[in-house]
């Protein structure tokens, strides 16, 4: 069964870091894009960052771009999401999901399988 255990979440100040991760559990990440996903209360799900499968493609919504950074460690099954300079406006609700492709994009249809979520907030 594949399941995915997310960490990393959690309170920081505008301004600030925080490095979310999505350990893989039950499959290996090799053969799998990887996004990143959020969703505050009452809105849509939108993506924000999401990397190919060897790691050599990338795509980020405008909002994050320049701030975050994704990045797959395939070795420790493991995928990770560097967030710098953030700001009150991206607190959320953060997923990672996964689909088996080479390439990725930040449509949520693009993938079938999800974790649970970690929450960031941004508050002072």
């Amino acid at each position: 069964q594949l399941q995915f255990v997310e960490s990393g979440g959690g309170l920081v100040q505008p301004g600030g870091s925080l490095r979310p991760s999505c350990a893989a559990s039950g499959f290996t990440l090799d053969y799998y894009a990887i996004g990143w996903f959020r969703q505050a209360p009452g809105k849509e799900r939108e993506g924000v960052a999401c990397i190919g499968r060897n790691g050599g493609i990338t795509n980020y919504a405008d909002s994050v771009k320049g701030r975050f950074t994704i990045s797959r460690d395939n070795a420790r099954n493991t995928v990770y999401l560097q967030m710098n300079s953030l700001k009150p406006e991206d607190t959320d609700v953060y997923y990672c999901a996964a689909t088996r492709s080479s390439v990725c994009g930040l449509s949520r249809e693009w993938y079938a399988y999800w974790g649970q979520g970690t929450q960031v907030t941004v508050s002072s």
